[in-house]
């Protein structure tokens, strides 16, 4: 080959080659812009984050798995997984977070994309009441690995020294629950059933209020009766020497109170006030002989002797020691020994009389009382000694004791 054509057929090669790898080089060019145009455009936010990607997925699910995001069930997603990619679609993703909640004990795991816990309670179809328990607050941002507690209230009767009424409570023990009612405790006070017991519904909680206190008390002491013989005077009869007086002493008790009202009464001091004066009676022993023309014609001179209303002569005059009594005296039934029912009859004037001194029956003048007739008797009667009724217990005690002059008329 000559040189000529040598040089010219190394450059038709030359530029052959350089032709060609131009044409490549456009080839891969235009192919990779056709490439990178066919994308689409999409905004993922993801947990709040937003960004633009230019992506060749077919489905929403295809651009998460893109972005190493491997969504649970209970994940928020928006649009749905298998949603067709378009240009410009907005896609959300919030990953839900792992949260314990815990109901009157009973314990659960749940995953949830609630903003807080009110959100969270109303996703599980929780409702909360008035008196419920529940922490976190209501208002508390939802946290990964939160525990959120939900105590529910029950309605228990709350019965504090008497007074009763319906309260709200939450499982606890009866001396939290007493605590939380503001009930306070005093040293001798009883709860039931015990501090240490488990509220529980319909449960009625009593708390007795126990009050110790003491009571000073005055009561009569009664005098003792001496009796003694007595040769001056006519025997059988009976003349006081001394009236005898009742003494007073003041007792003093320990009173429990249970709500206000008096269980139990305890003697614990008795202080004397006023002695007791013994009565003294004096016996006669005295014989006296009778002379009965005498007496007759006393008798005689006795039923003779004229009368006029307002004035009595009388078979005997004597003094005597008075003491009055009521219908309604202690260990009186209110009916005379001869019938006579006082209660019924409160204007009536009776006397109580020793039968031996005075024969029952007999019309008497009292001194200070009145024309009476004695028809009755008493245990604590005797010789020279007279009881006057009265209708109140007032006039009674302002009559008090006295010595008298009496008149036995028949």
């Amino acid at each position: 080959m000559l040189p000529n054509m040598k040089r010219i057929s190394d450059s038709l090669r030359k530029n052959f080659t350089v032709t060609a790898s131009s044409f490549i080089a456009f080839s891969a060019t235009t192919g990779f812009a056709g490439y990178e145009i066919a994308k689409d455009d999409v905004t993922l936010t993801a947990n709040g984050k937003k960004q633009e990607i230019r992506t060749h997925a077919k489905t929403v699910k295809e651009v998460l798995e893109e972005q190493n995001i491997k969504p649970r069930k209970e994940d928020y997603v928006y649009p749905s997984l298998d949603t067709p990619i378009t240009d410009d679609l907005n896609i959300v993703w919030e990953a839900s977070k792992k949260v314990t909640l815990t109901i009157d004990g009973k314990e659960q795991e749940i995953w949830t994309t609630a903003k807080d816990v009110a959100e969270l309670l109303n996703s599980q179809h929780i409702k909360i009441g008035k008196y419920d328990k529940i922490a976190p607050a209501l208002n508390t941002k939802i946290k990964k690995g939160m525990e959120v507690n939900v105590e529910k209230a029950f309605p228990v009767r709350l019965n504090v020294g008497g007074k009763q009424q319906q309260v709200w409570a939450t499982s606890t023990t009866v001396a939290d629950f007493l605590k939380q009612q503001g009930v306070q405790l005093d040293k001798l006070d009883r709860v039931e059933p015990s501090l240490h017991e488990s509220i529980k519904e319909n449960m009625t909680i009593n708390v007795i209020k126990v009050k110790k206190v003491t009571d000073v008390v005055e009561e009569p002491v009664e005098f003792a009766v001496v009796t003694k013989q007595d040769a001056t005077l006519p025997k059988g009869e009976r003349r006081v020497i001394q009236p005898g007086e009742k003494g007073l002493v003041a007792k003093t008790y320990e009173i429990v109170l249970e709500n206000g009202k008096e269980v139990s009464r305890k003697l614990i001091a008795t202080k004397t006030i006023k002695k007791s004066e013994t009565r003294i009676v004096a016996i006669g022993t005295k014989v006296v002989e009778r002379r009965p023309a005498v007496a007759e014609r006393r008798s005689v001179n006795v039923q003779n002797r004229p009368t006029s209303r307002g004035q009595h002569s009388a078979a005997k005059e004597f003094y005597v020691t008075a003491t009055a009594y009521t219908a309604y005296c202690e260990g009186c039934s209110g009916t005379t020994r001869m019938g006579i029912n006082l209660r019924r009859n409160p204007s009536a004037k009776v006397i109580a009389v020793d039968p031996n001194i005075i024969p029952l029956g007999s019309k008497v003048y009292v001194e200070g009382y009145g024309y009476a007739i004695a028809a009755d008797t008493g245990s604590g009667i005797h010789g020279y000694e007279i009881d006057v009724f009265l209708p109140k217990q007032s006039d009674a005690i302002h009559w008090g004791r006295k010595r008298v002059k009496i008149r036995v008329l028949q």
